[in-house]
């Protein structure tokens, strides 16, 4: 069911391991051209524009492009009682854990009468995307808006694909988790194009455009962020899921086996790939992937994606090969079941979220953890973070001179101006010391 790579033998360097890591065959790339076209649609046409991508693509065209706050609040009252209670607790926790993602201004005193703060400021708009498709992400609701309220963005706008079970509306439970937050600006529509709405408004629905767009998707949405940066900043290019488990023999082969499948569950091309030193262990994980596969609710599903060329079961040579390995793919989710799982992640640098221990499931941080599941995928946690409050924020510099610390300085101002051939520079120092 899942091809073994065997690595041992092979020097661990992170150019011959990114080399060899499994990805997708899908690239991002592949969907620029579908993603530009979608989003140059949208700027011309509009709401018309987004209807007829949400019949082509999505679970129909919806009745009101933008949902009536009747809805909103329909839907929260309907959300069953233990669904309603489990949002509740998740916002509570991930706006606990978020908080500590917000820097406080600081100062810098270059000497008296000189200093320079630092400053976070929130963005003024963001959107929110929260994928549909094969699932509901209610939890993607909370994961995108808590950090943005958290940071004190002052205005959200959601956009979530039409559901044909509801007749092109979007998912109650959505609408519902939305509520709780106070989000009161929601929009049915999805892919590409609802990317592209975001980034640059339509103005018959009375959608303005925002400065930053966040939230995960399929390979379109991922495409469509990469050809509207510039235009709005992206939190990242979010696609396809990975997890990623560092196990050695004193592992639970079931409780690894149980984590593979829980992402595979998502998409066919769901990324889930075990790293050990010990292939007695990779065969017991194999037959117990074998085991709860065929026993999933979504089993084909879960086989399409343990059968892939992005899974794999992968031997390395020792612990150190494996950090290696994980830092050269740099997964989305990474699961440390070792004998010492604290001493190996010293070894770790690359990981969007990093599980440690048996009983911290990458399930926990899908939901209830107060960490945030929307994870840079695809080797860019190799260099992009997660999702956080510092996503909306902007660091900005205030510089406080009086006049007697700019004269201390001025004649090195002139002196750097003239080096530079431009003179006007340091004129606009030494005009402010010339009698009048």
């Amino acid at each position: 069911m899942i091809q073994t790579i065997d690595l041992r033998g092979v020097q661990p360097t992170r150019a011959a391991f990114q080399r060899l890591v499994p990805r997708p065959v899908v690239d991002v790339q592949v969907a620029m051209s579908v993603a530009a076209d979608l989003i140059a649609d949208v700027r011309e046409r509009g709401a018309a524009a987004l209807r007829e991508q949400a019949e082509r693509f999505d679970g129909g065209a919806p009745a009101s492009v933008r949902v009536p706050q009747a809805e909103i609040d329909a839907a929260v009252a309907g959300l069953p009682a233990d669904v309603r209670e489990a949002l509740e607790e998740a916002i509570a926790r991930v706006r606990q854990a978020t908080a500590a993602q917000v820097p406080p201004p600081a100062e810098t005193v270059i000497r008296p009468g000189a200093s320079i703060v630092q400053r976070w400021e929130p963005v003024e708009r963001a959107g929110l995307y929260v994928p549909g498709g094969k699932a509901v992400y209610p939890s993607s609701v909370v994961m995108n808006a808590v950090p943005a309220q958290v940071a004190g963005v002052a205005s959200v706008a959601l956009v979530s694909p039409p559901q044909r079970e509801f007749g092109g509306a979007v998912h109650p439970v959505i609408l519902g988790a939305a509520g709780l937050l106070g989000i009161d600006e929601v929009y049915a529509m999805g892919g590409a194009g609802a990317i592209g709405a975001l980034a640059y408004g339509v103005e018959e629905l009375g959608l303005a455009p925002v400065q930053v767009i966040t939230g995960p998707g399929n390979i379109y949405v991922a495409a469509a962020k990469r050809v509207v940066r510039g235009q709005t900043g992206i939190d990242s290019e979010a696609g396809t899921t990975e997890i990623l488990v560092i196990a050695d023999d004193t592992a639970d082969a079931g409780y690894v086996a149980a984590d593979l499948v829980s992402q595979a569950e998502h998409d066919e091309a769901a990324a889930s790939l075990l790293v050990t030193d010990s292939p007695a262990f990779a065969d017991r994980v194999a037959e117990e992937l074998g085991r709860l596969a065929d026993a999933t609710k979504h089993a084909e599903r879960v086989r399409t994606a343990l059968g892939g060329p992005q899974s794999a079961v992968v031997l390395v040579d020792d612990l150190d090969a494996a950090a290696a390995f994980s830092n050269a793919y740099g997964p989305e989710h990474l699961e440390l079941q070792t004998a010492d799982p604290e001493a190996l992640l010293a070894s770790i640098h690359n990981a969007g979220a990093i599980f440690v221990g048996p009983t911290s499931p990458v399930s926990l941080g899908d939901y209830l953890a107060g960490s945030n599941h929307v994870l840079p995928t695809g080797g860019q946690a190799r260099f992009s973070p997660g999702l956080g409050a510092y996503s909306f924020l902007r660091p900005q510099q205030v510089v406080r001179y009086d006049r007697e610390a700019l004269s201390e300085v001025a004649d090195r101002i002139v002196a750097l101006s003239t080096a530079e051939d431009l003179p006007a520079h340091g004129e606009a120092v030494t005009q402010r010391f010339r009698t009048r």
